[in-house]
């Protein structure tokens, strides 16, 4: 039995600002921070674009941002929580400068603020093509140099510990206690008790696995809330980015920041054309939803496997000064974006959806926090506006802190039972792993992807039950292992995104039907 008096389960920067936080403020407050992977690796280490802030009040507003969010989420965002996120940014964003994080500047030291698919101004204040990274490297530097931090890479979140799991259940009260955590190089099941526990688990890309988030993208903390009984909301709506580099063998895909037609990149057919002109009026910067069914409206028309990005005509030099990451990895690619049109094809990128929190952070499960995007706050509605993720992640887990600083934890009074694993055996082999997780990707890809029909999605279903009974059964009798638990939560993830897809009866953002036209 470990004990702490904070869990946060996750190292992006949600986890992470809400760890610094409470840290610096209550130094005799212990806080454990558990990642499966490295303690740097999360989809945070991974976006490109930036934070979408304002700051020149001159040229933008608040009230220009709000709209502009309001106008990607279709009709189906919080206004009020949208515009609390907008008008906290700057704030946020001087705490991050604060704690290290470098922003580039223009020639006169102001922000060089970019512009993205979706936004009517130039607000997005970036690092070069690596924002997330440089931000992740902040954090984990404060993070270091506080003593009541704990990180323990390489381990796993198995289950919420509720009082689902007491020898003596407590009626009425559904509450988290804490977690069942594996440590992945020992095998060992740690239960940690704690006071206040905080899912910043991140998305779920993987479930399609053709996506730009990296591996460990498997819905884990909202598969561990929705067996625990948390809200679950919005799943139907899938943020698929436009521009992935094609990848033919599928796999995690090289994202192209929006920033880069933002920059002022066209996308263009295999015959050359700029298709976009005949999808919007706003042609390559409208929102990412608009985008990634014009492409997928394209490839169906034409029978082809990908589209184009052109950047030939850009200053290369300016190009290679804003994007050197990307510059690099097309090189890597044999890909020369000076004379060279860069294949893409849309990915799954993003999740709008998730558990229900309200402002405070809070699920409908008491002690139990929950921030990024793991979560539903009301902020995306049916599409996220792009550079809106870091923001609503910064600005949660502020509020999360803040909450934490007026409602004090208490001791819990009462013994948690260890994990129990009587009769379990490890597989000799993990085959129906691999199997299982191979059909589940596919099964998403074809039935449950950009466009969808009634059709598929209750076929979907079928096939997703069979998956289901086989890795349900292979779970009870065998020991714990990283890759069985995360298939076991994309299953999960998978029902719910196909579920909640079907009762979906109009088409909103991010989520569009055939049947519902």
């Amino acid at each position: 039995m470990i004990k702490t008096n904070y869990l946060v389960i996750g190292s992006g920067v949600a986890g992470l600002t809400f760890a610094v936080k409470i840290a610096e403020k209550f130094p005799e407050k212990t806080i454990i921070i558990i990642t499966k992977d490295n303690e740097n690796e999360s989809n945070t280490k991974y976006a490109q674009g930036g934070v979408a802030i304002v700051l020149d009040t001159e040229e933008d507003s608040f009230k220009k941002h709000i709209q502009d969010t309001l106008i990607a989420g279709d009709g189906l965002c919080d206004k009020s929580v949208v515009e609390m996120v907008i008008k906290e940014g700057p704030k946020r964003l001087k705490e991050l400068i604060v704690w290290g994080a470098n922003f580039d500047l223009d020639a006169e030291g102001n922000f060089d603020l970019g512009k993205e698919g979706g936004h009517s101004e130039y607000r997005v204040v970036h690092h070069k093509d690596i924002t997330g990274f440089e931000v992740l490297r902040a954090l984990l530097n404060r993070v270091h140099q506080l003593k009541n931090i704990t990180v323990l890479p390489h381990h796993f979140a198995i289950d919420l510990i509720t009082e689902h799991q007491l020898e003596t259940p407590i009626p009425n009260d559904l509450s988290c206690y804490g977690a069942y955590v594996l440590n992945e190089k020992s095998g060992k099941v740690l239960t940690i008790q704690a006071e206040r526990t905080l899912l910043a688990s991140g998305g779920i890309g993987s479930v399609y696995g053709h996506t730009t988030n990296p591996v460990i993208a498997t819905g884990d903390g909202i598969a561990m809330a929705y067996r625990a009984k948390a809200q679950i909301k919005d799943m139907e709506f899938i943020q698929f980015h436009p521009t992935a580099t094609y990848n033919p063998k599928g796999g995690t895909s090289f994202l192209i920041s929006e920033a880069v037609r933002g920059f002022g990149a066209y996308l263009r057919n295999k015959k050359g054309y700029r298709f976009m002109l005949d999808y919007d009026e706003r042609v390559e910067l409208a929102s990412r939803d608009i985008v990634s069914q014009s492409i997928d409206n394209e490839l169906k028309k034409t029978g082809d496997t990908h589209v184009f990005l052109d950047c030939t005509h850009l200053d290369i030099k300016s190009f290679k000064k804003h994007f050197p990451n990307i510059y690099q990895e097309c090189l890597d690619k044999h890909i020369n974006v000076k004379k060279d049109w860069i294949p893409v094809v849309p990915a799954a990128h993003y999740l709008c959806g998730g558990i229900v929190v309200d402002k405070h952070g809070k699920t409908s499960i008491n002690n139990l926090f929950a921030c990024g995007e793991c979560t539903r706050t009301g902020l995306h509605g049916a599409n996220r506006l792009a550079s809106n993720s870091l923001l609503e992640a910064l600005v949660y887990a502020h509020n999360i802190y803040n909450y934490q600083c007026n409602h004090q934890t208490k001791p819990l009074s009462f013994i948690i039972p260890k994990w129990n694993d009587k009769g379990t055996n490890i597989p000799k082999e993990h085959v129906l792993i691999t199997h299982n997780l191979n059909q589940l990707q596919a099964l998403m890809r074809d039935y449950v992807g950009i466009v969808r029909s009634n059709d598929r999605l209750t076929k979907a279903i079928a096939h997703l039950d069979f998956i289901y009974n086989e890795v349900e059964e292979l779970y009870k009798k065998s020991k714990i292992d990283t890759s069985l638990c995360e298939l076991r939560n994309m299953i999960n993830i998978a029902h719910l995104i196909i579920s909640q897809s079907l009762e979906r009866k109009e088409n909103k953002g991010g989520y569009y039907n055939i049947d519902n036209l």
